[in-house]
């Protein structure tokens, strides 16, 4: 037996409870894990609220991140004590996922987890630090340097927002953060961002083009804030497109992209290639500071997973959440 997240649904309810399951009930895959750790994600906020149809197939464990140990394997590349890690694949919405003690998975899902990194590190970086490494990555792939000015992040104090600062302040980059919560400055600057702006600059309906004022952006946020994002961005300018916590729409105009050669850069982190997913987490070995995950990082047990999930949803939540999935 093991303990578990678990999402019910039948035609009268939505049903997320903390419970024990059997092995036997176990999805098909050809790894178990003995799970250490997982994380608490927007996307897994939405799942156990009900909030929005992420779950595909009930019942479900949601988590999309996990670290832990191979229990057993018929993968050629993994064998019984083997660390990996997974995050994407759909786990936590077509597959069950990382907020229970074991998950039997596909192998080719899975990566093996650096050596520099724990179980809990490689959580309090999780998703969201994998999917800023990935904007950054794709960034530099289109020619963006720190000489090339400012960079914007937007929805700064959340997961990928807190890593995108990190990551660019320790690569070199001048970083403008926006945020709702202009009491959090501090610990943005902290991260590495050398301004603040209000959100409220960025999340109403604005100009086709507006003011150029900064060179790139990584963008988690969507809707109004993406479309003035783009119209803010500097001839040749670069955005990276990675969330959608405003909304999946993009009320915008071809604007900046005709008149001002701006590049949207969609950033999809749920089925990367083995290969670019194994760079992305060697990158996040050596460009951020491990010791400031625990600025970035609150720590849970499994039994406070739902309620923090509403926390979550609500703005309420800074930075990470890990999940011990073993208290």
């Amino acid at each position: 037996m093991f303990k578990a997240i678990l999402i019910e649904k039948d035609a009268d309810a939505y049903q997320v409870r903390l419970t024990e399951l059997d092995d036997a009930q176990l999805p098909e895959g050809d790894v178990t894990v003995r799970v250490a750790f997982s994380t608490l994600n927007y996307k897994d906020g939405l799942a156990i609220s009900g909030s929005s149809p992420v779950v595909r197939r009930f019942p479900m464990v949601p988590g999309i991140d996990l670290a832990g140990t191979v229990e057993t394997s018929s993968h050629p590349d993994y064998k019984t004590g083997d660390r990996v890690l997974l995050n994407g694949w759909g786990v936590g919405e077509g597959h069950w996922g990382g907020l229970a003690q074991k998950a039997r998975l596909r192998g080719d899902w899975l990566i093996p987890l650096p050596k520099a990194l724990s179980e809990r590190q490689a959580m309090a970086i999780g998703t969201a630090g994998y999917t800023a490494m990935l904007c950054l990555m794709a960034l530099e792939r289109h020619g963006l340097t720190p000489e090339c000015g400012e960079v914007l992040v937007t929805g700064a104090n959340g997961g990928v927002g807190s890593f995108a600062i990190a990551l660019l302040a320790r690569q070199g980059y001048s970083v403008i953060a926006a945020t709702g919560r202009p009491a959090e400055a501090d610990y943005l600057k902290r991260l590495g961002a050398t301004t603040i702006i209000d959100r409220a600059e960025l999340s109403s309906p604005g100009r086709a083009l507006a003011k150029e004022r900064w060179a790139a952006a990584i963008d988690s946020v969507g809707s109004h804030t993406l479309a003035n994002v783009c119209a803010g961005t500097r001839a040749d300018g670069l955005v990276a497109a990675c969330g959608l916590a405003q909304g999946m729409d993009f009320p915008a105009t071809v604007a900046p992209f005709i008149l001002r050669g701006v590049s949207l850069l969609g950033i999809n982190s749920v089925t990367r290639p083995y290969k670019e997913r194994v760079e992305a987490w060697e990158r996040l070995c050596t460009g951020l500071d491990l010791a400031q995950l625990d600025e970035i990082t609150r720590e849970i047990g499994l039994s406070e997973t739902i309620p923090v999930a509403h926390e979550l949803l609500d703005g309420k939540v800074r930075g990470r959440v890990v999940v011990d999935v073993n208290r």
